[in-house]
């Protein structure tokens, strides 16, 4: 599979020592931060036609993604 983008510590770059920090100690964070990483991946596959889906369903998957990055944005301010 090819880079998949919009990845974590690319996306909150400044933050890429206290993600992991965050996993570590706070369930809710870390069960943010894996149901996101695998959404991104599912978008990609379907982006690049790996894995193929209807377009309403992916446009509901980049809807959840976006909502789940902004939710882990929010913590990572409050952790911060």
């Amino acid at each position: 599979m090819s880079h998949v983008p919009h990845e974590l510590a690319e996306e909150f770059p400044e933050q890429q020592e206290l993600i992991p920090a965050l996993i570590d100690r706070d369930p809710v964070f870390a069960a943010l931060v894996k149901e996101y990483s695998a959404l991104n991946i599912r978008v990609h596959q379907s982006e690049v036609h790996e894995r193929p889906m209807e377009e309403l369903a992916e446009h509901q998957l980049r809807k959840r993604r976006m909502f789940l990055k902004d939710e882990i944005y929010r913590r990572l301010r409050t952790a911060a």
